[in-house]
């Protein structure tokens, strides 16, 4: 059986494959997810917790936590205790204020993307019964007439108020909901509890390294948990980065003297492309990480090998309150998500028979630990009947334990009964001079059951190149695997973080009946 723990039970008699050293279980604090800031103004209280990377005040753990008290209060006079408030995950370090004020205030968090449409926002808002809003003056501007009576707070200038006692929340209350991205399903609330946050940031700072002499550098479009809640956790400074270009956000990070730099797989493949890499250092850089999606291999390998440091990434999802694998600087493993986090189980599973696979068997990957959510908002199963939770990727467990991912279980389809992953194919076709971008789909066929559909955004705009490229493509490819139509677009639909929205091209390239521009 292709299962791992990454650290037994005492006396379970289990054991971490060949090739990993068992690391000893983490001891969890028995507090909320505030109780790590208060920690760490206890710890750390004038070193700086969070400033941008292009100047501005910058606040130490001692001033947020003192914020974050005051805000408290003004929240617990507003809505009181048990319920729901929004909050915009603004790349900010008001972000940190106001997600730790609402814990303080006895209240769970909804965590609302600034770059999401406003029906996007305003389902979740409704959906977990919000009573208030603590968003950017834009989002307070287009979500007003939509939420007529919902007190709509600004980041920016977050109410506050004298100090009061205020009963600090148990570890399993709940401390937030998280709406998964929906690319490929409608998307459903997560229940996450304090735990889970306290769980899954000192994993990461675990696994990553993280400690009191770490800075590290969010370029990232919008502020996640895990990075605030980690760094925090960690003593770390956190420098946000809000340049558009990665060539400047690597420049900041050498000027602050980060040690961690954190992006998006969209954003390192523009980095490893970058007319400017030849003449960036990584400074004090002990590694680049990503997450959200799969890093191509090829930029992969560029930045690694221009820099000289390893390429992070990882593996979870919002049902595992972020991260359930997670590379390791110390022991990379090029391609692979790593390794499982500290307490965290993963065995892979046939799709079909649902029996456990043995390692370098693809199958669907199947997690548990002490980071899984307390459940969906809408009540709906999540857990195998032994406490597993199907994850809906597939990958596979190599020798050493390391995870790599194939594909989302959605995604992959039979062709004349053969398993195929998009991303395979994606990978080729990327491969391929002139093709700045493409997404592969199955196509619904009455003899093979499904086929290839690639959507290619061609470089040049040369539509006849598009026969050339494919034919190439499917060279390297197995007959089973093979595009059978193709059609050129200019452009790829993708989420916020840069995932590929295959449920609207599958539904363009089945249900509108789009004709392709090439075919086998």
């Amino acid at each position: 059986m292709a299962e791992v723990l990454a650290e037994a039970p005492a006396g379970t008699g289990r054991r971490a494959p060949a090739g990993i050293e068992p690391r000893a279980a983490l001891a969890y604090p028995a507090i909320a997810a505030d109780g790590l800031l208060r920690a760490a103004a206890r710890r750390w209280p004038d070193r700086t917790a969070i400033r941008f990377s292009d100047g501005g005040a910058a606040v130490t753990f001692a001033d947020l936590d003192a914020g974050v008290e005051r805000a408290a209060a003004a929240l617990h006079r507003l809505i009181g205790t048990g319920g729901v408030c929004g909050v915009a995950t603004a790349l900010d370090p008001a972000f940190g204020k106001a997600f730790y004020a609402v814990c303080r205030s006895g209240n769970a968090v909804v965590s609302l993307n600034p770059l999401h449409p406003t029906a996007a926002v305003v389902r979740a808002l409704r959906t977990a019964g919000a009573r208030a809003a603590i968003v950017t003056a834009e989002m307070r501007e287009r979500l007003a007439p939509e939420l007529p009576g919902l007190p709509l707070l600004e980041l920016s200038t977050l109410d506050e108020a004298a100090p009061e006692e205020l009963p600090a929340a148990q570890p399993d209350a709940l401390a937030c909901v998280h709406f998964t991205s929906g690319t490929t399903g409608a998307p459903k609330g997560v229940r996450l509890s304090q735990r889970n946050l306290v769980v899954n940031a000192m994993q990461t700072a675990d696994a990553h390294g993280l400690d009191e002499h770490s800075v590290v550098l969010n370029h990232l479009p919008a502020y996640h948990l895990m990075h605030l809640n980690a760094g925090v956790h960690a003593g770390a400074t956190q420098v946000l980065c809000r340049a558009d270009d990665p060539a400047e956000a690597i420049v900041d990070a050498g000027r602050c003297g980060a040690t961690h730099y954190y992006s998006l797989p969209m954003r390192l493949a523009r980095l490893a492309a970058h007319p400017r890499l030849p003449e960036l250092a990584t400074g004090a850089l002990r590694g680049l990480f990503s997450g959200g999606s799969a890093l191509a291999p090829g930029a992969g390998a560029a930045l690694r090998a221009h820099f000289g440091i390893p390429v992070i990434q990882g593996f979870g999802l919002a049902e595992t309150t972020s991260m359930t694998h997670l590379d390791r600087p110390d022991r990379p493993k090029p391609g692979s998500a790593g390794p499982p986090a500290a307490d965290t189980g993963c065995r892979i599973v046939d799709v079909d028979s649902r029996a456990p696979l043995p390692a370098g068997r693809a199958g669907e990957i199947e997690v548990r630990g002490p980071q899984l959510m307390l459940g969906y908002l809408d009540g709906s199963p999540a857990l195998t009947a032994d406490g597993w939770l199907p994850t809906g990727d597939v990958g596979y467990l190599d020798a050493d334990g390391y995870l790599f991912l194939v594909d989302r279980l959605k995604d992959v389809f039979k062709c004349d009964n053969e398993m195929v992953a998009p991303s395979d194919l994606e990978r080729e076709l990327a491969a391929q001079p002139g093709v700045a971008g493409c997404a592969v789909v199955d196509r619904p066929d009455p003899i093979h059951g499904a086929v290839p559909h690639a959507l290619v955004v061609l470089a040049d705009n040369d539509g006849a190149r598009l026969d050339a490229i494919v034919r190439a493509t499917n060279e390297r490819l197995t007959p089973y695997q093979r595009i059978r139509y193709a059609t050129a677009v200019a452009a790829i639909p993708r989420s916020p973080i840069g995932k590929i929205d295959r449920r609207a091209l599958r539904a363009r390239v089945a249900e509108t009946g789009e004709e392709p521009t090439w075919s086998l």
